[in-house]
């Protein structure tokens, strides 16, 4: 059985800290920022954790990277 590739388009997306944690970047700031508040916009920039009940699923899927 061939080895398991671990999906591009998850890796560039997600990043794994040094505990451990997965996080992303939140959704909602790529278009219609005019009808958003400054500070919404500014909270979203920062990223967010992954909730713990989908960790282990996207672990699985970007294995081989740290």
């Amino acid at each position: 059985m061939p080895k398991m590739k671990s999906h591009s388009g998850t890796k560039k997306r997600l990043k794994i800290t040094a505990s451990g944690k997965v996080l992303r970047g939140q959704p909602g700031t790529s278009h219609l920022a005019p009808g958003k508040t400054q500070k919404r916009i500014r909270h979203l920039r920062k990223s967010a954790e992954v909730c713990t009940s989908d960790q282990r699923r996207i672990r699985q899927t970007i294995a081989n990277i740290k």
